[in-house]
């Protein structure tokens, strides 16, 4: 696993720590300092992806000591900094306000998956019905290509 890709999500989190940081105390609503804390939210989900990565990743660097040792410390980095972060946006915007928005984020993420679920099922559904047209097209043009055969071999049978 190269050390840049999991470098890259733990940058993410400490930018958008300092971003917040930096602004708490002037931002007038959470909307504000919202894209670093989705920042943080992508850079911690990163952390995580690149330590729960084994595929494709050489043993030896897989059970490497400082891939071992790099993957725990980025992830307890981005643990800390999401519970520092929980602090300060309690503090600024009253308790509650971090799991408000936790809270809200899984909602949402329920909200899209059940949407493509959804799109799944209807994409799946309109391309039983497309074929099952064309079986009906298939059936119907056979029965006119042997009845106008059949009717044919009548006509010219009666002469």
């Amino acid at each position: 696993m190269p050390v840049a890709e999991i470098l890259a999500g733990i940058a993410l989190v400490k930018a958008s720590v300092e971003f917040i940081k930096s602004n708490i105390d002037t931002a007038k609503d959470i909307g504000e300092i919202a894209g670093a804390i989705d920042g943080l939210f992508k850079g911690t989900e990163e952390v995580q992806k690149k330590r729960n990565k084994k595929s494709g990743v050489g043993l030896r660097d897989q059970f490497g000591i400082q891939s071992v040792a790099q993957e725990m410390i980025d992830a307890k980095l981005a643990e800390e900094k999401m519970q520092e972060m929980r602090n300060l946006v309690d503090m600024r915007f009253g308790p509650g306000t971090w799991q408000s928005i936790l809270d809200e984020r899984q909602k949402r993420i329920a909200e899209a998956r059940e949407a493509q679920r959804i799109a799944a099922i209807k994409k799946r559904q309109e391309e039983e019905e497309f074929w099952e047209m064309i079986k009906m097209i298939m059936i119907i043009g056979g029965c006119v290509i042997l009845g106008g055969g059949g009717l044919i071999y009548v006509v010219y049978s009666a002469v």
